[in-house]
């Protein structure tokens, strides 16, 4: 789509009603990167489980699949999108036309390709897009980011535009090093000074808690006022290999499962935690910051 038709796209929209910045409410939604310097430690498990049940406490939550290369979110649920953010950049569709539905009324933004194309996007491109972000930021509490792993150039974005981060690792030496460099990179070259720490299979409490200070000795040791705050674990689970094989969330499948109950406490206290207000708190500005760097 060229530059003009983009324009003329925008022009023939009804016009909106104008919003103040940072949400135009009390609450505006929070945008959440769940992360990691190394593959294969469960992120996406965590996002969708994480999202159905903040989806049950009644948050209107969004998902964004951003792990280019490897996008699983909708494999996790079973689910076969026909488009993804590509065909919103190109103008093929409109943002509401690629979303799709999960479990408990979640919302999956499809990302499998078209974002590595953000650095060459037309001003106008960008500004139809915000456009369509704007709107629909009303329709969310929540948006959910699924990163890709290690420290490429958009992880780095996505975790650059969050307004949080929770860096997700395992007991594995490799996950702690990963994770380590992660929080190195956008500490040391962005000026990011706050992260989650959420610790994957581990077996017990004990276990968790032994692999959070490792963790946080390091960057206590290399690292200057950096806050690293431990968020919980999700227990080894034999049910969640069953639940991934059978394409549904073991939060669904298997609700007494010790991980189902961990992800219903963890979302729990995510929700009743204060909303953060910062001025470019909404989806808007979330994007606005994601075209920056």
């Amino acid at each position: 789509m060229t530059q003009a038709q983009t324009l003329e796209k925008m022009m023939r929209q009804p016009a909106r009603a104008q919003r103040p910045q940072g949400g135009g409410g009390p609450n505006p939604p929070r945008v959440i990167s769940i992360t990691s310097g190394k593959g294969g430690v469960g992120k996406s498990n965590i996002v969708t489980n994480l999202a159905y049940n903040l989806a049950r406490r009644g948050l209107r939550v969004l998902v964004l699949d951003a792990d280019l290369n490897l996008a699983n979110v909708d494999i996790l649920l079973g689910l076969t999108p026909k488009f993804n953010l590509h065909h919103v950049f190109t103008g093929e569709k409109e943002l509401r036309e690629i979303l799709i539905e999960g479990p408990a009324g979640i919302r999956i933004l499809p990302a499998s390709s078209g974002i590595m194309e953000l650095a060459d996007l037309s001003e106008s491109q960008r500004l139809y897009f915000l456009s369509e972000m704007e709107a629909l930021e009303a329709e969310v509490d929540i948006l959910l980011i699924d990163t890709a792993a290690g420290i490429n150039n958009n992880v780095i974005y996505f975790n650059l535009a969050a307004q949080e981060r929770v860096v997700v690792l395992t007991p594995e030496p490799t996950s702690l090093t990963d994770a380590y460099a992660l929080i190195k990179v956008l500490s040391s070259r962005h000026d990011i000074k706050s992260f989650r720490c959420l610790v994957n299979q581990a077996r017990s409490e004990k276990e968790a808690l032994a692999v959070y200070r490792k963790l946080s000795m390091v960057v206590d040791r290399f690292l200057d006022t950096l806050s690293l705050d431990y968020i919980g674990h999700i227990p080894h689970d034999s049910k969640l290999p069953l639940a991934v094989r059978g394409q549904r969330l073991v939060s669904d499948l298997f609700p007494d499962a010790p991980s189902s109950r961990t992800f219903v406490r963890l979302a729990e206290s995510l929700a009743k935690e204060p909303p953060r207000r910062r001025d470019d708190g909404n989806i808007k500005f979330f994007w606005q910051g994601l075209f920056r760097v």
